[in-house]
């Protein structure tokens, strides 16, 4: 796995943020995207310590912020001994270089960082395979300021052509890289695909989500398995798949990657047979974080990223409204006349506004506190019990209980799995 560019990471590497207000973007979502790489940072081992935020209708081509605060951020970065600084944007190899110049320090972008996470938390052979094609796709446009040490991974003899230059030795050997690594991938698509066939006529049900919204908590929960959860971003990367019993209706529940903003295209790319397991759902469960100051646009988020990247608009889907015991609100002062915010609306009367028009299609639970578990596990099962009844009109399916040769061990996940989630 590729390491040289990505964060060496020594404890608690001090680091700035840096982000921009533009035409596109407020001064509050700027600082609601800093408070997530904010996390993403903690999460990869940083300690951010300032940010630095700059109002430009677009970002300087040479060094993303203006030369005067780049020149502050330099200032700062020398006087408190700052190893790295974070940008919440993509930066282009130009950007990359001018700034490293002024700064003197390491230099990450949102991708990078995220990609820095993906490689730590990666543990199967499945999930470093799709990790180390991202990396290798996003480093092949930045060879130029770097990848020197890149001959000693193949042989010398043969490999350079007269006159060529060290920068095209390079590609060549990381595009010789992307080609073996993408066909790897296909193997492994094609074995997915195998399993996918084997798991027979089970409904298929698949927890998705917005990282770090509780669904791996959620898959503990309804399989009562163990699956590793805790409070940081990507934490889950490969899929497990455990099976299910309500009542005497079995199903196959499927924990997968969460979604995040600005996610890279590479991750996307590379993911495929990850969100094969979304394509293939019969039913999917979006867990939603109702504690999260922000939680419709991340709803909106993983709507928009399923629906262009798994095709799955047209799939029946419950919300689950997880940390139901985190929800907090500061009451509105009576003489303000302002609209209420989310800040001012308790979860009962949230309940009343769109979702209220969803039917039985969304429940609110505390997975912690194990809070109308009951309902969901209904709402479960009327759900796969409605699709197994399409599926198979004449068959006595649901009033039978499957043993342990006529479907998957609940306890024993049908692909590999990293063994990590997030809480």
């Amino acid at each position: 796995m590729l390491d040289d560019n990505i964060i060496q990471q020594e404890a608690n590497e001090r680091t700035v943020l840096v982000g921009l207000i533009t035409r596109d973007q407020s001064e509050a979502k700027v600082n609601e995207y800093l408070d997530e790489l904010d996390f993403l940072a903690h999460t990869a081992g940083a300690e951010p310590v300032a940010r630095f935020i700059q109002k430009l209708d677009y970002p300087n081509p040479r060094t993303y912020v203006g030369t005067g605060k780049l020149q502050e951020i330099a200032d700062y970065v020398e006087r408190e001994d700052i190893g790295l600084a974070i940008f919440d944007d993509d930066l282009s190899p130009k950007q990359v270089a001018n700034i490293e110049k002024e700064l003197k320090v390491k230099i990450l972008d949102r991708t990078s960082l995220i990609l820095d996470i993906f490689a730590k938390r990666a543990q199967t052979a499945t999930a470093r395979t799709q990790v180390e094609l991202a990396q290798y796709q996003y480093l092949l446009p930045r060879l130029t300021r770097m990848w020197t040490h890149l001959e000693r991974q193949r042989g010398g003899i043969g490999m350079r052509g007269p006159g060529e230059t060290q920068i095209e030795t390079d590609r060549r050997i990381i595009l010789d890289k992307i080609s073996r690594l993408k066909e790897e991938l296909r193997d492994i698509d094609r074995q997915k695909n195998i399993q996918r066939k084997n798991r027979g006529k089970l409904t298929r049900v698949a927890l998705v989500g917005y990282t770090n919204v509780g669904k791996s908590t959620l898959m503990n929960l309804l399989s009562k398995s163990d699956v590793f959860a805790e409070n940081k971003l990507f934490a889950t990367l490969d899929t497990t798949v455990r099976k299910v019993t309500i009542e005497n209706l079995p199903f196959l529940l499927t924990d997968t990657v969460g979604f995040i903003r600005k996610l890279p295209t590479h991750l996307v790319d590379s993911f495929k047979s990850t969100l094969d397991e979304v394509r293939d759902a019969d039913l999917l469960v979006h867990v939603v974080d109702v504690s999260h100051p922000n939680f419709e646009e991340q709803i909106a988020v993983v709507e928009k990223t399923l629906n262009d990247v798994c095709g799955a608009a047209e799939k029946p889907v419950i919300l689950v409204f997880n940390k139901i015991d985190a929800f907090t609100y500061t009451p509105k002062d009576p003489d303000d006349l302002t609209p209420a915010t989310r800040e001012n609306i308790p979860l009962e009367e949230f309940k009343k506004t769109w979702m209220a028009r969803m039917d039985n299609n969304c429940v609110f639970i505390s997975a912690k506190e194990k809070t109308n578990i009951p309902e969901l596990k209904e709402m479960l099962y009327q759900k796969a019990k409605e699709i197994h009844t399409r599926r198979f009109p004449y068959n006595d399916f649901l009033y039978q209980t499957y043993d342990d040769n006529d479907s998957p061990d609940p306890q024993q996940p049908d692909t590999d799995t990293d063994g990590g989630s997030e809480s």
